[in-house]
């Protein structure tokens, strides 16, 4: 059985670099650092530190061990910090890691929500990507990752479900709620003198503007099915930076939603893609059910995910439904 407190040593060393560092990060002696690594390394029998000019540097089995040492000591903590909630030792803290267009809409709103019914719980946020949000949820540093995923295949493919938890990596134990299915948009300038068309095939000669990895991925899978390969000249994950170069007519691009809800440009046109929908989802981790204070955040989510109607929107749906049929 590894000891959790060399553990503990292994992890500070790979964060801070050194022993010297780790020492200090730890409130240890550098001696009683360089003990317990010695020690790790005779329980495990294995090298996991190599000399390096004057400092010490972990070897491939030393890293290895330091990011599952990293997950296993990130799940002791969250063990810990949820019993101390549930036997009212501390005050509920909730931790939720989301990506920029959801910080920007709907993890606001519902943190509102929440301290409006439950003003004792602590709601801490951190911005990350899915892949970075996943990493620690399994590792413990938060409680809810907010991820999303674009629709692949078909429009008439099945997404998520959206009432039940669905185990998305049984080795790993993570479940997901879907919040929310968004439109994605094609995105062109508003001083372009032609109007907006719904139709990829009819842009394969302009420039592209691609955003993260998987936006960028979406995008050449959906040019791919519309015949051709973009021609990307900007490359950005950065929502309001796109649509400003969008607006200066230096390309076009594709946007979710919810990156148009969070901050729109005056001078870009917008159309939805048919078939072409991203996926917000809620992802915990272990098994049901979530302690209260988790259940009461994802309530809070699910209810600001859609947002209300606009005046205008529900002006014009009343026009239509008392418009005879022609």
């Amino acid at each position: 059985m590894l000891d959790v407190t060399r553990l503990r040593v292994l992890v500070a060393v790979a964060r801070c670099g050194s022993v010297t560092a780790a020492a200090r990060a730890l409130n240890y002696a550098q001696p009683s650092v360089s003990h317990h690594l010695a020690r790790l390394e005779a329980e495990t029998g294995t090298k996991l530190i190599q000399r390096a000019g004057r400092g010490i540097r972990l070897t491939d089995a030393g890293r290895l061990l330091a990011e599952r040492a990293a997950e296993v000591i990130g799940r002791l903590d969250a063990a810990e910090n949820e019993l101390a909630a549930y036997t009212g030792l501390r005050a509920g803290r909730l931790r939720l890691a989301a990506f920029p267009s959801a910080l920007g809409t709907i993890v606001p709103a519902a943190a509102a929500l929440l301290r409006e019914h439950q003003p004792g719980v602590d709601l801490r946020l951190t911005e990350a990507e899915p892949p970075e949000a996943l990493r620690m949820l399994r590792a413990g540093y938060v409680d809810v990752a907010l991820v999303f995923r674009y629709a692949e295949g078909t429009p008439e493919s099945p997404g998520p479900d959206e009432e039940e938890d669905s185990v998305i990596d049984l080795t790993e134990g993570l479940r997901e709620r879907l919040l929310l299915t968004e439109a994605v948009h094609l995105v062109t300038s508003a001083h372009s003198g032609s109007e907006t068309a719904a139709d990829l095939a009819g842009y394969a000669r302009h420039r592209w503007i691609a955003g993260c990895d998987r936006c960028r991925a979406n995008l050449l899978r959906q040019c791919a099915q519309a015949g051709f390969t973009p021609k990307i000249a900007f490359t950005t994950d950065d929502y309001i930076a796109v649509q400003a170069l969008v607006a200066a007519d230096l390309g076009v691009s594709t946007l979710p939603a919810l990156c148009l809800r969070a901050a729109r440009h005056p001078g870009i046109r917008t159309v939805p893609l048919p078939g072409a929908h991203r996926y917000v989802l809620a992802v915990r981790y272990g098994d049901p059910p979530d302690p209260p204070a988790v259940t009461v955040l994802m309530d809070a989510l699910r209810a600001v995910a859609v947002p209300p109607p606009r005046p205008a929107d529900s002006k014009a749906e009343e026009t239509a439904q008392a418009s005879p049929a022609t």
